[in-house]
């Protein structure tokens, strides 16, 4: 990056009280985090009822919370409780990037499979087989990273001769691309046209196949339009994932929302909900049975 080689972040703030609050309540936050992802994983992993497309993708997306969460959120707690706020910008810039975007592929793919499932429930076990689930989770990591490197390049690409003080907590490419010492308009066309196509395409994928979706259940049971809105209203409820520079829309972002991802997929899913609830009663059995 020419001569700055590293960055140094303001943070959330400077107030020393303040940063010992946030680092507790960040803190807990990302355990939570963790184990909800975690537990969600292992519990499809592990079910042999669960191995159907809907989990895997699910399991997915705890993976990808999982990831997108540690991005940022170590190195924030780090700068909340040590002065020291530094960092070289590559390797958080491009794996940044390349969760979120995965994220958003896969809401697109989840919204896919459920047009499949409930609008050609009899075509759905050739259409929607493992085989073709893994192809498209493999498809959206190599979309991810294609966009990533793009992002990455046109970002390390300009010059760099200083200030090298970001506003935000973490590196993204809006207040990096601000301190290059060259013109940037170009390059900031070319980056919002990149995220904007993919943004923008994944949308109106997601509305088109919903769209679909709730015209179809006007021919279905009660029941059945029931369990169906209870499952996609899941998945639309998972936050979209920003790039935002707003220092609190940043932090719901890459904290709030891989945290609050496994209680939505959890507490509206009753299979999934259940077998929890019976793996933590025969923990609880077993721990009884050995004292």
């Amino acid at each position: 990056m020419g001569e700055v080689t590293q960055f140094v972040f303001l943070g959330l703030t400077d107030n020393w009280v303040l940063e010992i609050l946030f680092f507790m309540a960040f803190s807990a936050m990302y355990v939570l985090t963790l184990r909800g992802n975690i537990l969600i994983m292992v519990t499809i992993v592990f079910t042999p009822c669960l191995s159907t497309p809907m989990y895997f993708f699910l399991s997915n997306l705890s993976f990808i919370d999982i990831c997108h969460s540690s991005v940022t959120v170590p190195k924030m707690l780090e700068g909340l409780l040590f002065d020291r706020k530094t960092i070289s910008c590559i390797a958080q810039l491009f794996f940044l990037h390349l969760f979120a975007c995965a994220e958003i592929l896969l809401l697109t793919i989840m919204a896919y499979d459920r047009y499949v499932a409930i609008c050609a429930p009899l075509h759905y076990p050739n259409v929607m087989n493992m085989r073709v689930c893994v192809q498209l989770v493999f498809v959206l990591w190599l979309a991810g990273t294609v966009h990533s490197l793009v992002q990455t390049f046109l970002t390390i690409r300009l010059s760099y001769c200083g200030p090298n003080v970001i506003d935000s907590y973490f590196c993204n490419v809006p207040p990096v691309i601000k301190l290059a010492c060259t013109d940037t308009c170009l390059t900031g066309i070319l980056i919002v046209s990149n995220r904007g196509t993919i943004s923008l395409s994944c949308f109106l994928a997601l509305v088109a196949s919903y769209t679909i979706i709730l015209f179809s259940l006007r021919k279905q049971s009660a029941e059945g339009r029931r369990k169906a809105l209870s499952t996609c209203l899941a998945h639309f409820m998972v936050p979209d994932t920003s790039f935002s520079t707003d220092k609190l829309v940043s932090v719901f972002y890459t904290v709030v929302t891989p945290l609050l991802n496994p209680f939505i997929d959890t507490l509206r899913n009753e299979e999934i909900k259940n077998i929890i609830m019976v793996i933590s009663l025969m923990r609880v059995k077993v721990r009884n049975q050995n004292r």
